[in-house]
């Protein structure tokens, strides 16, 4: 996300870190640069006019122009106006009082609602409340049926609706037996329109005015750019919504509804879609957003992604064997399906400081494709195999390869990149990071 803007300020950055001063004609046309970039991100106009006119006047002070290091002071004034751009810090749920706390979600047809509401569901589940979710779209077909069998997965509670065609009385219901069953929280996915009209609105606010959400929340597919922040506008209008729910963050490119939306209709993103995967849905944090756009990584984020994912004894086993060069086929195998927990390699790579720019790495980096080839070849192994690589030899090779569905070179490829990890790695841990800068990343 956001790749092609952060690309085109990394270039109009460079440049003025490159002076070794600044003057008012500099900085005009570096922000003349910054705007073109804002707009070509599909950035709301009046969005960009005000955020180029805030950045001149912070940007054009002694404090810049006097500075030792003036690009970079832009580029932090640059940064802390992203920040404040997309509403400051991040917005938590609200809760309420009630029990249970009605979460609903509204939004147009192919938005993403019913797969954002069992997301939703889990991250709340997550946070230790009892959760429990409720289909109210009685026109989409098979609506219900997604919402139940993907809630199923996720292990929350599923408030059964078959036989009813009425969205509110539905709703009424749901309330009613998620008190009796003891959850704290009711998330309502409710149905969308190809386009906003009055009767879906009708609807909502009928719903609304019956179950009194704690929070009323507009799920927006970022890929539709402006589109989304008008619609957004126009659901804010009749409902009053309490925040944004952006999906399909990772497939657009540009960003620009992300960085319009607080300013235009004045409500938060509270979370983000990043993926397809049930758990691929993170809170929005401004701040951290402001440094990967800026290409500063978000290293947060990151972190908190291995803590959910990766086992600490099991870290600190894995980094004694790195030490020992003892880290086998079977450990590879496991780190991978660790890693892929936390989210695709070009998710990660751009949470690294300064990795978003290597652009041989990026071109190296393995799709899922290679990940399950991979996967595929190791579980082909024998487990002394696994354990001691160089006991595989040309015969055992083109058994692996057959029982793998690979070729003989594919096999090859998969241990010459091992054994350059193991070296890679061994480095780091006894030579730090310079090590890095040195060799090719391990996948190629």
């Amino acid at each position: 996300m956001f790749e092609s803007l952060s690309e085109k300020l990394d270039g109009i950055f460079r440049k003025l870190k490159g002076r070794g001063r600044l003057d008012e004609e500099n900085i005009q046309s570096a922000l003349r640069e910054i705007r073109m970039a804002l707009l070509e991100a599909d950035v709301n106009f009046r969005v960009v006019r005000d955020f180029i006119e805030d950045i001149k006047q912070r940007a054009v002070g002694q404090e810049v122009l006097d500075s030792i290091t003036p690009g970079q002071q832009v580029v932090k004034i640059v940064h802390d106006r992203l920040i404040e751009l997309m509403g400051g810090v991040s917005s938590q749920l609200k809760y309420g009082s009630r029990i249970p706390a009605p979460i609903m979600l509204v939004g147009l047809q192919g938005c993403g609602k019913t797969t954002t509401a069992v997301k939703l569901a889990r991250l709340v589940a997550g946070q230790g409340k009892r959760v429990t979710l409720v289909s109210a779209d009685v026109y989409r077909p098979a609506a219900r049926e997604q919402l139940k069998v993907l809630g199923e997965q996720i292990g929350v509670g599923i408030i059964a609706t078959a036989g009813s065609a009425d969205a509110v009385e539905i709703c009424r219901r749901a309330v009613e037996e998620a008190r009796r069953g003891g959850y704290e929280v009711l998330v309502v996915d409710t149905a969308g329109r190809l386009a906003v009209d009055q009767e879906m609105m009708d609807e909502l606010k009928r719903i609304k005015a019956l179950i009194n959400p704690a929070e009323i929340l507009f799920v927006a597919d970022a890929m539709t750019g402006q589109d989304a922040v008008n619609v957004a506008g126009k659901f804010d209008e009749v409902l009053g919504i309490d925040g944004v729910i952006m999906t399909k963050m990772d497939g657009d490119a540009r960003g620009g509804a992300a960085l319009s939306l607080k300013a235009v209709i004045g409500k938060p993103i509270k979370f983000v879609g990043i993926g397809e995967k049930i758990d691929a849905l993170e809170v929005f944090h401004p701040e951290r957003m402001a440094s990967r756009i800026l290409g500063m990584g978000d290293v947060l984020t990151l972190v908190e992604k291995a803590q959910a994912t990766i086992d600490l004894r099991e870290a600190k086993s894995l980094e004694r064997k790195f030490r020992k060069n003892e880290f086998t086929l079977e450990d590879f195998r496991n780190q991978l399906t660790q890693i892929r927990k936390m989210g695709s390699f070009q998710e990660l790579i751009g949470m690294i400081p300064g990795m978003n720019k290597l652009k041989a790495l990026k071109e190296m980096t393995p799709d899922e494709e290679e990940l399950v080839r991979v996967a595929a070849i190791i579980d082909s192994m024998t487990g002394q195999e696994r354990r001691n690589h160089l006991l595989i030899d040309g015969s055992r090779r083109k058994r692996i390869a057959r029982g793998s569905g690979t070729t003989v070179q594919d096999v090859n490829r998969l241990l010459k990149n091992y054994v350059e990890m193991r070296k890679m790695m061994k480095r780091m841990t006894t030579g730090g990071m310079k090590s890095i800068r040195r060799n090719n990343f391990p996948f190629s």
